[in-house]
């Protein structure tokens, strides 16, 4: 469940003795280099929240931190690239939720999530937007309900590609509305959103740091979002569990490293990202995007991920999709 801003921002605070060992650890290793793996491609959101974090890294620790894109197979190329390196501390992982559903979307990985790589902390959470054409005749969540159940077509909801949480939730929408929504998959997000606001599909569950620009500009309705409560960034807009309890489809990013890392050197950077991101500075660019910083301690970025497995292969079985 989302937590409220508070509560999130206060959540995974680190001693200061081991944040005052890491540094230690890294004088002791000024040599090195970190690479912040971001396995999709450049420009995006994913990789411009990694490179803010990069930079702060680097004041932080003092000691560059150098960015890699590595993009492919919905983030699988980076992954199994950071799995596969030297456990010395220095290779990290920007993940987000879609690694913990590729584990049910793909009969065979070159990694193991939880086996090979190591969480370090969670960063943000990131809501999906339910965003329908402007011309479409509701006014309100209720009222796209009410749309989907009794319209004599199909409404049909866009996503960036099979299996994508935007794909999950709008799959999840129509099992919990019984309703005849049918699912278009574009290439990417930018295709999808053109095509809602042509009028050639009605609805898209869109990621809410990539929707800001037309949701400003009017060229969409905003009806809902995809987390368990509404988010300070868009408190008139209610959550979609407030009509159907239980709806969640919550992505969120991270940051991973290569198993076998000591565990000083993971807190290390663990205290470090939670004291970025309570950074007022921080916090306004990232809430500006409609991502919601919610760092928090290793031992319970470890929880989370292993709750979250289980909860996106549901979403996966719900939107009834094969695995590759």
């Amino acid at each position: 469940m989302l937590k409220t801003r508070r509560s999130i921002l206060s959540a995974g605070a680190l001693a200061a003795p081991a944040f005052l060992l890491g540094r230690r650890v890294l004088a002791q290793s000024n040599a090195k280099v970190y690479r912040l793996v971001v396995p999709f491609s450049a420009g995006g959101s994913t990789d411009i929240t990694a490179r803010l974090l990069a930079e702060k890294l680097r004041l932080e620790l003092g000691v560059p931190v150098v960015v890699e894109n590595k993009a492919g197979a919905a983030g699988n190329i980076g992954a199994a690239a950071v799995a596969r390196s030297a456990p010395d501390g220095f290779t990290l992982l920007f993940i987000t939720s879609s690694h913990v559903s590729n584990p049910s979307l793909y009969k065979s990985l070159p990694y193991d999530l939880m086996k090979d790589l190591a969480p370090v902390s969670r960063v943000a959470f990131l809501p999906n937007m339910l965003v329908v054409n402007k011309d479409l005749p509701v006014q309100s969540l209720e009222d796209f309900v009410r749309y989907v159940k009794e319209t004599d077509n199909p409404v049909n909801y866009g996503s960036s590609g099979t299996g994508t949480s935007q794909h999950m939730a709008g799959a999840l929408f129509n099992n919990m509305v019984r309703g005849d929504m049918v699912h278009i998959p574009f290439k990417g997000g930018g295709a999808a959103v053109a095509a809602l606001i042509a009028g050639q599909i009605e609805a898209y569950f869109g990621p809410a740091v990539e929707m800001l620009p037309i949701m400003e500009s009017g060229r969409v309705k905003t009806l809902g979002v995809t987390t368990q409560e509404r988010v300070a960034r868009f408190p008139d807009i209610p959550a979609i569990a407030e009509i159907f309890p239980g709806y969640e489809v919550a992505l969120w990013n991270g940051i991973m490293t290569t198993a076998g890392v000591p565990a000083n050197q993971i807190a290390v950077v663990n205290a470090a990202l939670n004291k970025i991101l309570r950074d007022p500075e921080v916090q306004e660019r990232m809430l500006g995007q409609g991502s919601i910083p919610s760092p928090n301690s290793v031992g319970d970025f470890t929880s989370f991920m292993h709750a979250e497995l289980p909860k996106w292969a549901k979403l996966v079985s719900i939107a009834g999709i094969t695995s590759q």
